[in-house]
């Protein structure tokens, strides 16, 4: 064989193996993608048909190239906020809500009160993730429940950081109920306390959802730049005092912060 049909040979079987390595990259970005929840290797090997070492390899690789990401505790496998910028997806709110598992039970480890993620979509707040403290004294969160905008810490943390249009349809089809006599329930008010929040980059509910509860939100952003939901802390007015709420203002912007970097926020 002359040296120049070597060379051809050569090349075509690097075409094939390269062309073979994208087929099964492509192969476990989809199956990842498509999983709902974080994918385990031997899920992926097994619902591939690749080797174990292959699929372990492909999917390092992936990592290292910001299209997957591996939690370092369970060791699964989810989409990277690379993946979602490239297919201008978003997560959903559950999905946000599994991301956002170790974020707030770190809140939850520096608070010693309940924390939990509320997520936006479609001018709807609700409770995706949470966390109970060990006290026997606690406030009870449920998971699927709808928070209002203009009442609840997260709410107004959420749409403090709203487009100005969308706030504005927002605030036109809200109707301010008052669940407290502290309730926000003007709309000169509340435009008010949207610019507060805004200026101090966090939003307090002092006993105007529940009479009791106090808590603290911030808001957390996506690759896009827009808000996606709110962090929050929150626990009985007799635990939460004001002095625990300027407390609180670092650890949970710092947890915020963090929990949008992961959803590639601040990011090329």
């Amino acid at each position: 064989m002359s040296d120049h049909s070597h060379s051809l040979k050569q090349n075509g079987d690097t075409g094939r193996t390269t062309h073979q390595s994208l087929e099964r990259g492509l192969r476990i970005l989809e199956l990842v993608a498509a999983n709902g929840s974080a994918c385990s290797l031997a899920e992926a090997a097994r619902r591939t048909g690749l080797h174990r070492s292959t699929a372990h390899h492909l999917m390092q690789a992936l990592v290292g190239l910001g299209y997957l990401h591996q939690d370092p505790e369970t060791r699964g496998y989810e989409p990277a906020a690379k993946l979602f910028r490239l297919t201008g997806r978003t997560w959903t709110p559950e999905q946000l809500g599994e991301i956002a598992q170790p974020f707030i039970a770190e809140l939850t480890r520096r608070s010693s009160e309940g924390s939990s993620l509320a997520a936006y979509r479609d001018g709807t707040i609700t409770i995706v993730a949470k966390r109970d403290p060990d006290s026997p004294v606690r406030v009870v969160q449920s998971l699927g429940v709808q928070r209002p905008v203009h009442a609840t810490a997260v709410g107004k943390a959420i749409i403090s950081w709203l487009p100005e249009p969308e706030l504005k349809g927002l605030l036109d089809r809200t109707s301010l109920d008052g669940h407290t006599p502290k309730t926000i329930i003007r709309r000169d008010a509340l435009e008010a306390e949207i610019r507060r929040v805004h200026a101090a980059g966090y939003a307090i509910d002092d006993e105007e959802h529940i009479e009791g509860i106090r808590c603290i939100a911030v808001p957390v952003f996506a690759y896009s730049g827009h808000v996606v939901g709110a962090l929050c802390a929150l626990g009985p007015k007799n635990r939460m005092t004001r002095r625990k709420l300027r407390d609180l203002r670092d650890p949970i912007q710092e947890l915020a912060r963090a929990l949008s970097e992961r959803l590639g926020w601040g990011s090329e």
